[in-house]
């Protein structure tokens, strides 16, 4: 990977952790809210490969708290460090449990699972190189800001 590759990768995975970061409103934030927002958007960001092996979980567990007190809440799944690599056709079998996973997080007709499409271009990847279970979109800073435009809240999900 060339230098101004490696550059513009650094750049968009810190702005999209700083910007997310910047205004994200926590799990208790939300839970305390009068009534429930317009959805909530867990961002994932993470340099590692095995990420989303914490992660996924980390959503599950909090997605259990969040429709406890908002039944049916609208939810979406933003990955885009180098964790959303794992679920590429090509990884399917080594990171099977992962795929699982996200597989069962999109059986819920209230949530949605997206990658980064800018990033795995950098790494020669198309949408085709994921399965139909991952959502695919050119930009996830962008997607999260969308998300945010239609009143959802980000979560940033961190290890536990």
């Amino acid at each position: 990977m060339s230098r101004v590759l490696r550059a513009m990768l650094a750049w968009v995975l810190a702005f999209g952790a700083t910007s997310a970061s910047a205004g994200t409103d926590e799990l208790k934030d939300v839970l305390a809210l009068p009534k429930a927002p317009q959805g909530v958007v867990f961002e994932i960001v993470s340099g590692q490969n095995q990420a989303l092996s914490w992660a996924v979980p980390e959503v599950q567990r909090q997605t259990a708290v969040l429709r406890t007190r908002f039944p049916g809440l609208p939810i979406a799944v933003v990955s885009h460090g180098s964790e959303q690599f794992a679920l590429t056709m090509a990884n399917r079998e080594r990171h099977g449990a992962i795929h699982d996973s996200v597989r069962n997080l999109n059986a819920d007709p209230n949530m949605e699972f997206h990658v980064c499409g800018t990033h795995a271009s950098w790494r020669n990847l198309e949408p085709e190189d994921f399965p139909d279970y991952v959502n695919v979109v050119a930009a996830a800073p962008a997607k999260i800001n969308d998300y945010r435009t239609f009143g959802y809240r980000v979560i940033v999900v961190r290890k536990p």
